[in-house]
């Protein structure tokens, strides 16, 4: 409220100062005129006199007299008048057009400070953005409470990327302990007993490798984080025959899927190609799959499909799996993101699988998503041709 009778009062203290300004030129209008006429003896009479006017001497014969009559010379006076407007009507524009840029530059400048001021205080405190911007900075104040809501969103999905990502280290680096120790173990009962029965000896070598494959894939983790952290990823694109690299993920991906009793169904029409970096759009479709492999049930079958649908190549890659809630679905291609955070399986990474897929289809100018429903999840991939 007091904010509001301010900013009236000086409202009318602007219109006081105009109505001041044009009584000031007024009496400066007449004080000159009374200097010119009365004060300086006519001067300005004689001046008129002198310049306007001609003298013609008349005689009238009838009367016998000789006249002197004044004229006024009109052609002149109109010239002078007409030179003198135009003159004053520029000179009073000129003068108009500086005051008013000088004007406008104050009051730009002022207004610049004030917005500086006031976005300062607005970010730097807890504030609503109407107690400190005022109506005439209404746009201004839309645009900081966007911006500011965003940088507050940005700031957290930062905060709960990097809670995730030492939650993973953390995690990481336990379970590096867990296959190290048994390793070390079994080896060393393998050393110190040197007349250990064949089977027993053969079981205990064949629990060492799959603790120390373990331990392979967990250090790959690791190295999966560092590489996503210092990477930038350049795309080296050329035509790229899309049926065949499916073709060959799918040979590629054989023997894990046999593991698990899965196979793969892909449906793929032939000569679908797309303009696109070979190396890195694989890494995608794997990605993808592993996850899908990862997600499976056994004994099921992973669905690929690829067709050309308008001007896009359509990818898709549907498993058969526990549905996964809607909630973590929006979540599934943030970085360190994993569907078993307490990692009580060995599937899935670091949770940069998918987050990495995204990147790359992106800056391909393509999109990717998922759906999962009725217990079937499915990734789709679209490109532009």
């Amino acid at each position: 409220m007091k904010i509001r009778v301010i900013r009236i009062f000086y409202k009318i203290c602007k219109v006081f100062q105009v109505f001041f300004i044009l009584g000031v030129a007024l009496i400066f209008c007449i004080l000159l005129y009374d200097l010119f006429d009365n004060v300086l003896n006519g001067l300005f009479v004689d001046i008129f006199t002198n310049t306007f006017t001609r003298t013609e001497r008349i005689y009238y014969p009838d009367a016998d007299i000789t006249v002197t009559v004044r004229n006024i010379n009109w052609s002149y006076l109109k010239t002078v008048i007409f030179v003198l407007l135009c003159a004053t009507v520029l000179i009073g524009t000129v003068v108009i057009m500086l005051t008013a840029y000088i004007s406008g530059k104050k009051k730009a400048k002022k207004a610049i400070v004030n917005s500086g001021r006031m976005i300062h205080e607005y970010m730097s405190q807890e504030r609503d953005a109407d107690d400190i911007f005022p109506n005439e900075y209404a746009a201004i104040s839309t645009q900081m409470s966007e911006i500011k809501t965003h940088m507050i969103r940005n700031e957290q999905l930062l905060k709960d990327e990097a809670a995730r990502k030492n939650d993973l280290i953390t995690y990481l680096a336990h379970d590096l302990k867990t296959p190290l120790t048994s390793v070390i173990g079994y080896l060393s009962l393998l050393d110190e007993a040197s007349d250990m029965p064949e089977k027993q000896r053969e079981k205990y070598i064949g629990i060492s490798l799959d603790k120390a494959m373990r331990l392979e894939k967990l250090i790959n983790e690791f190295f999966e984080i560092t590489r996503y952290n210092l990477q930038q990823i350049i795309l080296e694109r050329e035509t790229t025959d899309i049926s065949y690299m499916l073709v060959q993920m799918t040979d590629e991906f054989y023997p894990v899927l046999k593991q698990r009793g899965n196979s793969i169904e892909l449906k793929a029409e032939e000569d679908l190609s797309a303009y696109v970096d070979a190396e890195k759009m694989a890494r995608v479709f794997n990605n993808i799959l592993k996850n899908a492999v990862s997600y499976s049930y056994p004994n099921t079958k992973i669905v690929i499909m690829a067709k050309h649908v308008g001007n896009e190549l359509v990818i898709s890659f549907s498993n058969k799996g526990k549905t996964i809630p809607k909630h973590r679905l929006e979540s599934i291609f943030e970085k360190f993101f994993r569907l078993d955070d307490a990692r009580a399986t060995n599937s899935g990474g670091a949770g940069l699988g998918l987050a990495i897929a995204k990147e790359i289809v992106t800056l391909h100018g393509g999109t990717i998503m998922a759906k999962s429903e009725d217990e079937v999840t499915t990734f789709t991939v679209k490109l532009p041709v």
